[in-house]
Protein backbone atom coordinates (compact mmCIF):
# COMPACT_ATOMS: atom_id res chain seq x y z
CA UNK A 1 0.00 0.00 0.00
CA UNK A 2 1.28 3.56 -1.09
CA UNK A 3 1.65 6.17 1.29
CA UNK A 4 -1.18 8.22 -0.50
CA UNK A 5 -3.80 5.56 0.31
CA UNK A 6 -2.35 4.80 3.77
CA UNK A 7 -3.07 8.81 4.14
CA UNK A 8 -6.73 8.18 2.92
CA UNK A 9 -7.36 5.67 5.01
CA UNK A 10 -6.10 7.50 8.24
CA UNK A 11 -7.24 10.91 7.62
CA UNK A 12 -10.97 10.14 6.09
CA UNK A 13 -13.98 11.13 7.92
CA UNK A 14 -11.51 12.83 10.45
CA UNK A 15 -12.14 16.97 11.72
CA UNK A 16 -8.55 17.60 12.21
CA UNK A 17 -5.10 16.55 11.18
CA UNK A 18 -1.90 18.36 13.45
CA UNK A 19 0.17 18.70 11.61
CA UNK A 20 -0.50 16.51 7.94
CA UNK A 21 3.12 17.82 7.26
CA UNK A 22 4.50 15.68 9.92
CA UNK A 23 1.57 13.65 9.33
CA UNK A 24 3.02 12.69 5.57
CA UNK A 25 6.70 11.74 7.43
CA UNK A 26 5.57 9.44 9.76
CA UNK A 27 3.76 7.45 6.99
CA UNK A 28 7.41 6.70 5.46
CA UNK A 29 7.90 4.01 8.32
CA UNK A 30 5.06 2.18 10.57
CA UNK A 31 4.03 4.84 13.31
CA UNK A 32 2.20 3.92 15.80
CA UNK A 33 -1.43 5.46 17.03
CA UNK A 34 -2.91 5.67 20.46
CA UNK A 35 -6.53 5.81 21.61
CA UNK A 36 -7.72 6.27 25.50
CA UNK A 37 -11.31 5.36 27.01
CA UNK A 38 -11.62 6.54 29.93
CA UNK A 39 -14.53 3.84 31.32
CA UNK A 40 -17.37 6.15 32.64
CA UNK A 41 -20.92 5.95 31.06
CA UNK A 42 -22.48 2.87 28.60
CA UNK A 43 -20.72 3.51 25.15
CA UNK A 44 -23.15 4.46 22.69
CA UNK A 45 -23.08 5.31 18.95
CA UNK A 46 -20.90 7.93 19.25
CA UNK A 47 -17.96 5.89 20.45
CA UNK A 48 -18.85 3.89 17.63
CA UNK A 49 -17.99 6.68 15.12
CA UNK A 50 -14.70 6.80 17.00
CA UNK A 51 -13.93 3.46 17.25
CA UNK A 52 -14.92 2.72 13.73
CA UNK A 53 -11.95 4.61 12.71
CA UNK A 54 -9.27 1.77 14.28
CA UNK A 55 -10.50 -0.22 11.13
CA UNK A 56 -9.00 1.95 9.06
CA UNK A 57 -5.80 2.43 11.08
CA UNK A 58 -5.47 -1.41 10.69
CA UNK A 59 -5.85 -1.00 7.36
CA UNK A 60 -3.10 1.59 6.81
CA UNK A 61 -1.24 -0.67 8.56
CA UNK A 62 -0.78 1.05 11.53
CA UNK A 63 -0.04 -0.35 14.94
CA UNK A 64 -2.73 0.19 17.19
CA UNK A 65 -3.26 0.76 21.39
CA UNK A 66 -6.10 1.07 22.81
CA UNK A 67 -5.97 2.77 26.24
CA UNK A 68 -8.78 1.84 28.80
CA UNK A 69 -7.78 5.06 31.40
CA UNK A 70 -9.28 3.31 34.49
CA UNK A 71 -7.32 6.08 36.93
CA UNK A 72 -8.65 8.88 34.69
CA UNK A 73 -12.27 7.82 34.60
CA UNK A 74 -11.84 7.54 38.65
CA UNK A 75 -9.82 10.86 38.54
CA UNK A 76 -12.69 12.64 36.98
CA UNK A 77 -14.77 13.89 39.56
CA UNK A 78 -14.96 10.11 40.50
CA UNK A 79 -17.22 9.66 37.17
CA UNK A 80 -16.39 6.12 37.99
CA UNK A 81 -16.67 4.95 41.66
CA UNK A 82 -13.02 2.97 42.30
CA UNK A 83 -14.47 -0.36 43.08
CA UNK A 84 -16.67 -0.62 39.46
CA UNK A 85 -13.13 0.39 37.71
CA UNK A 86 -12.58 -3.76 36.81
CA UNK A 87 -16.06 -4.47 35.70
CA UNK A 88 -16.62 -1.11 33.82
CA UNK A 89 -13.00 -2.25 32.25
CA UNK A 90 -13.96 -5.16 31.31
CA UNK A 91 -17.29 -3.92 29.28
CA UNK A 92 -15.40 -1.24 27.70
CA UNK A 93 -12.69 -3.64 26.28
CA UNK A 94 -15.64 -6.30 25.23
CA UNK A 95 -17.53 -3.30 23.34
CA UNK A 96 -14.74 -2.04 21.70
CA UNK A 97 -13.81 -5.13 20.61
CA UNK A 98 -17.47 -5.64 19.47
CA UNK A 99 -17.36 -2.29 17.33
CA UNK A 100 -14.21 -2.58 15.73
CA UNK A 101 -15.05 -6.16 14.24
CA UNK A 102 -18.66 -4.48 13.39
CA UNK A 103 -16.39 -2.42 11.08
CA UNK A 104 -14.99 -5.09 9.35
CA UNK A 105 -11.32 -5.32 11.07
CA UNK A 106 -9.97 -7.99 13.57
CA UNK A 107 -9.66 -6.58 17.21
CA UNK A 108 -7.12 -9.20 17.54
CA UNK A 109 -4.69 -6.56 16.01
CA UNK A 110 -5.15 -4.67 18.49
CA UNK A 111 -3.38 -3.92 21.64
CA UNK A 112 -5.28 -2.91 24.48
CA UNK A 113 -3.87 -1.60 27.77
CA UNK A 114 -4.97 -0.79 30.94
CA UNK A 115 -3.73 2.25 32.93
CA UNK A 116 -3.22 0.51 36.02
CA UNK A 117 -0.46 -1.60 34.56
CA UNK A 118 1.97 1.44 33.79
CA UNK A 119 0.27 4.74 35.32
CA UNK A 120 1.22 3.25 38.93
CA UNK A 121 5.15 2.93 37.55
CA UNK A 122 7.67 4.47 40.07
CA UNK A 123 9.39 6.28 37.14
CA UNK A 124 5.64 6.95 35.47
CA UNK A 125 5.13 9.40 39.15
CA UNK A 126 8.57 10.85 38.75
CA UNK A 127 7.86 12.45 35.25
CA UNK A 128 4.45 13.21 36.59
CA UNK A 129 5.50 15.27 39.40
CA UNK A 130 8.12 16.88 37.31
CA UNK A 131 5.51 17.95 34.48
CA UNK A 132 3.17 19.35 37.36
CA UNK A 133 6.04 21.42 38.49
CA UNK A 134 6.23 22.92 35.40
CA UNK A 135 2.97 23.40 34.79
CA UNK A 136 0.26 26.05 36.35
CA UNK A 137 -3.58 25.12 37.32
CA UNK A 138 -4.83 27.77 34.48
CA UNK A 139 -2.78 26.12 31.76
CA UNK A 140 -4.31 22.48 32.64
CA UNK A 141 -8.24 23.69 33.28
CA UNK A 142 -8.14 25.04 30.07
CA UNK A 143 -6.67 21.84 28.45
CA UNK A 144 -9.28 20.25 29.83
CA UNK A 145 -11.95 22.13 29.74
CA UNK A 146 -14.38 20.21 27.16
CA UNK A 147 -13.26 16.92 28.77
CA UNK A 148 -12.71 16.81 32.84
CA UNK A 149 -15.78 18.07 34.75
CA UNK A 150 -15.39 21.61 35.86
CA UNK A 151 -16.20 23.97 38.99
CA UNK A 152 -14.94 26.92 40.66
CA UNK A 153 -13.38 24.77 43.16
CA UNK A 154 -11.95 21.76 40.99
CA UNK A 155 -10.84 18.55 42.64
CA UNK A 156 -6.88 18.01 41.93
CA UNK A 157 -7.98 14.40 40.08
CA UNK A 158 -9.20 16.80 37.38
CA UNK A 159 -6.14 19.02 37.03
CA UNK A 160 -4.09 15.95 37.17
CA UNK A 161 -5.65 14.17 34.30
CA UNK A 162 -4.51 15.85 31.16
CA UNK A 163 -0.67 15.66 32.34
CA UNK A 164 -1.28 12.05 32.61
CA UNK A 165 -3.22 12.24 29.06
CA UNK A 166 0.58 13.51 28.05
CA UNK A 167 2.60 11.21 29.49
CA UNK A 168 0.50 8.36 28.41
CA UNK A 169 1.08 8.69 24.74
CA UNK A 170 4.96 9.32 25.96
CA UNK A 171 4.62 5.85 28.11
CA UNK A 172 2.93 4.05 25.12
CA UNK A 173 5.47 4.58 22.56
CA UNK A 174 3.07 6.43 20.38
CA UNK A 175 3.66 8.49 17.29
CA UNK A 176 0.05 9.29 16.65
CA UNK A 177 -2.51 10.82 19.59
CA UNK A 178 -6.26 10.27 18.31
CA UNK A 179 -9.57 11.29 19.91
CA UNK A 180 -12.56 13.07 19.68
CA UNK A 181 -12.26 16.84 18.84
CA UNK A 182 -13.13 17.51 22.11
CA UNK A 183 -9.98 16.26 23.13
CA UNK A 184 -8.26 18.93 21.06
CA UNK A 185 -7.26 21.03 24.18
CA UNK A 186 -5.41 18.55 25.64
CA UNK A 187 -3.44 17.27 22.82
CA UNK A 188 -2.43 20.86 21.93
CA UNK A 189 -1.00 20.65 25.40
CA UNK A 190 0.67 17.41 25.32
CA UNK A 191 2.13 19.19 22.28
CA UNK A 192 3.46 22.10 24.17
CA UNK A 193 5.07 19.98 26.77
CA UNK A 194 6.81 17.44 24.40
CA UNK A 195 8.45 20.36 22.98
CA UNK A 196 9.05 21.90 26.29
CA UNK A 197 10.76 18.44 27.03
CA UNK A 198 12.64 18.47 24.02
CA UNK A 199 11.17 15.32 22.99
CA UNK A 200 8.84 14.97 19.31
CA UNK A 201 5.43 15.70 19.37
CA UNK A 202 2.87 13.60 19.02
CA UNK A 203 0.81 13.87 15.42
CA UNK A 204 -2.81 14.44 16.45
CA UNK A 205 -6.00 12.97 14.78
CA UNK A 206 -9.16 14.44 16.03
CA UNK A 207 -12.44 12.65 14.95
CA UNK A 208 -15.96 14.81 14.79
CA UNK A 209 -18.50 14.55 17.21
CA UNK A 210 -21.77 13.50 16.04
CA UNK A 211 -25.10 15.97 16.79
CA UNK A 212 -27.57 14.55 19.55
CA UNK A 213 -30.81 12.93 17.72
CA UNK A 214 -32.72 15.68 18.98
CA UNK A 215 -30.29 18.67 17.76
CA UNK A 216 -27.72 20.19 19.16
CA UNK A 217 -24.85 18.01 21.00
CA UNK A 218 -25.09 14.90 21.68
CA UNK A 219 -25.97 14.17 25.52
CA UNK A 220 -24.58 11.06 27.38
CA UNK A 221 -27.58 11.97 30.05
CA UNK A 222 -30.30 11.95 27.56
CA UNK A 223 -31.43 8.37 26.16
CA UNK A 224 -33.10 10.23 23.17
CA UNK A 225 -30.29 11.80 21.84
CA UNK A 226 -28.34 9.34 20.77
CA UNK A 227 -28.40 5.22 19.81
CA UNK A 228 -27.01 3.31 22.90
CA UNK A 229 -25.09 -0.40 21.75
CA UNK A 230 -27.73 -2.47 23.67
CA UNK A 231 -30.56 -1.02 21.73
CA UNK A 232 -32.78 -3.86 19.98
CA UNK A 233 -33.93 -2.68 16.28
CA UNK A 234 -37.55 -1.61 18.06
CA UNK A 235 -35.85 0.89 20.13
CA UNK A 236 -33.76 2.32 17.47
CA UNK A 237 -36.29 2.76 15.00
CA UNK A 238 -38.32 4.68 17.39
CA UNK A 239 -35.51 6.98 18.16
CA UNK A 240 -34.65 7.54 14.85
CA UNK A 241 -38.46 8.06 14.13
CA UNK A 242 -38.45 11.12 16.79
CA UNK A 243 -34.99 12.76 15.58
CA UNK A 244 -34.40 16.16 14.58
CA UNK A 245 -34.20 16.19 10.64
CA UNK A 246 -36.01 18.72 9.20
CA UNK A 247 -36.46 18.86 5.33
CA UNK A 248 -32.66 20.30 3.72
CA UNK A 249 -31.01 21.20 6.61
CA UNK A 250 -27.30 19.38 7.38
CA UNK A 251 -26.36 20.93 10.26
CA UNK A 252 -27.05 19.15 13.98
CA UNK A 253 -28.86 16.73 12.06
CA UNK A 254 -27.51 13.59 13.46
CA UNK A 255 -29.62 11.06 11.13
CA UNK A 256 -27.15 12.56 8.63
CA UNK A 257 -24.12 12.22 10.81
CA UNK A 258 -24.88 9.06 11.67
CA UNK A 259 -25.16 7.93 7.51
CA UNK A 260 -21.85 9.92 6.66
CA UNK A 261 -19.77 9.09 9.96
CA UNK A 262 -20.80 5.53 10.65
CA UNK A 263 -22.92 3.76 8.08
CA UNK A 264 -21.67 5.00 4.62
CA UNK A 265 -18.18 3.75 5.93
CA UNK A 266 -18.86 0.35 6.91
CA UNK A 267 -20.94 -0.09 3.68
CA UNK A 268 -18.39 0.70 1.83
CA UNK A 269 -16.12 -1.32 3.03
CA UNK A 270 -18.45 -4.13 2.31
CA UNK A 271 -18.84 -3.14 -1.21
CA UNK A 272 -22.42 -2.45 -0.85
CA UNK A 273 -25.18 0.69 -1.29
CA UNK A 274 -27.46 2.40 0.63
CA UNK A 275 -30.89 1.35 -0.86
CA UNK A 276 -34.30 3.11 0.47
CA UNK A 277 -37.45 1.51 -0.43
CA UNK A 278 -40.63 3.13 -0.76
CA UNK A 279 -43.44 3.61 -3.07
CA UNK A 280 -43.59 4.17 -7.13
CA UNK A 281 -46.35 6.79 -6.27
CA UNK A 282 -43.45 8.40 -4.12
CA UNK A 283 -40.69 7.97 -6.35
CA UNK A 284 -39.91 4.28 -6.39
CA UNK A 285 -36.47 3.21 -4.70
CA UNK A 286 -33.32 4.85 -4.84
CA UNK A 287 -30.14 3.54 -4.38
CA UNK A 288 -26.39 5.36 -2.94
CA UNK A 289 -23.16 4.45 -3.74
CA UNK A 290 -22.11 7.56 -1.33
CA UNK A 291 -22.63 9.62 1.25
CA UNK A 292 -22.51 13.04 -0.57
CA UNK A 293 -25.56 11.70 -3.50
CA UNK A 294 -27.91 11.21 -0.74
CA UNK A 295 -27.19 14.19 0.79
CA UNK A 296 -27.52 16.27 -2.47
CA UNK A 297 -31.33 14.83 -2.53
CA UNK A 298 -32.03 15.55 0.97
CA UNK A 299 -30.94 18.75 0.55
CA UNK A 300 -32.57 19.50 -2.90
CA UNK A 301 -35.99 17.72 -1.29
CA UNK A 302 -35.74 14.43 -3.80
CA UNK A 303 -35.44 12.57 -0.58
CA UNK A 304 -37.71 12.91 2.12
CA UNK A 305 -36.78 12.77 5.71
CA UNK A 306 -39.43 10.38 6.68
CA UNK A 307 -38.01 8.03 4.09
CA UNK A 308 -34.22 8.36 5.06
CA UNK A 309 -35.20 7.81 8.73
CA UNK A 310 -37.02 4.75 7.75
CA UNK A 311 -33.97 3.58 5.65
CA UNK A 312 -31.19 5.09 8.50
CA UNK A 313 -33.49 3.02 11.09
CA UNK A 314 -32.84 -0.46 9.09
CA UNK A 315 -29.34 0.43 8.59
CA UNK A 316 -28.22 1.38 11.56
CA UNK A 317 -29.70 -1.69 13.45
CA UNK A 318 -28.17 -3.53 11.40
CA UNK A 319 -24.85 -1.71 12.42
CA UNK A 320 -24.89 -2.59 16.21
CA UNK A 321 -26.65 -5.44 16.10
CA UNK A 322 -23.30 -7.51 16.08
CA UNK A 323 -22.16 -5.60 18.96
CA UNK A 324 -25.22 -5.44 20.86
CA UNK A 325 -25.34 -9.73 20.50
CA UNK A 326 -21.56 -10.10 21.92
CA UNK A 327 -22.15 -7.59 24.65
CA UNK A 328 -22.77 -9.62 27.79
CA UNK A 329 -25.88 -8.31 29.45
CA UNK A 330 -24.13 -9.89 33.26
CA UNK A 331 -20.84 -8.22 33.12
CA UNK A 332 -22.94 -5.04 31.82
CA UNK A 333 -25.58 -5.07 34.78
CA UNK A 334 -22.39 -5.34 37.27
CA UNK A 335 -20.19 -2.63 35.89
CA UNK A 336 -23.50 -0.05 36.07
CA UNK A 337 -25.49 -2.04 39.14
CA UNK A 338 -27.79 1.60 39.57
CA UNK A 339 -28.71 1.02 35.59
CA UNK A 340 -29.70 -2.48 36.08
CA UNK A 341 -31.10 -3.13 39.31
Amino acid sequence: MNDSERRRLVTRNTAEVVTDEELDDLLENDPTIYVGYAPTGEMHIGHFTTIRKLADFLRADLDVKVLIADLHAHLDDEKSPFELLDARTAYYREAIEGMVAAAGASPDEIEFVEGREFELDAEYSLELLRMAADTTISRVQRAGSEVVRQSENPKLGGLIYPLMQTLDIDALDADIAYGGIDQRGIYMLSRELFADRGDEPPVCVFAPLLAGLSGGKMSASDATSKVNLTDDPDTVAEKLQGAYCPQGEVEDNGVLEYMDYLVFPILDERGEPFEIERPDEYGGDLTYESYDGLEDDFVSGDLHPQDLKNAAAEYVSSVIDPVRERIDTDRLATAYPEAYE
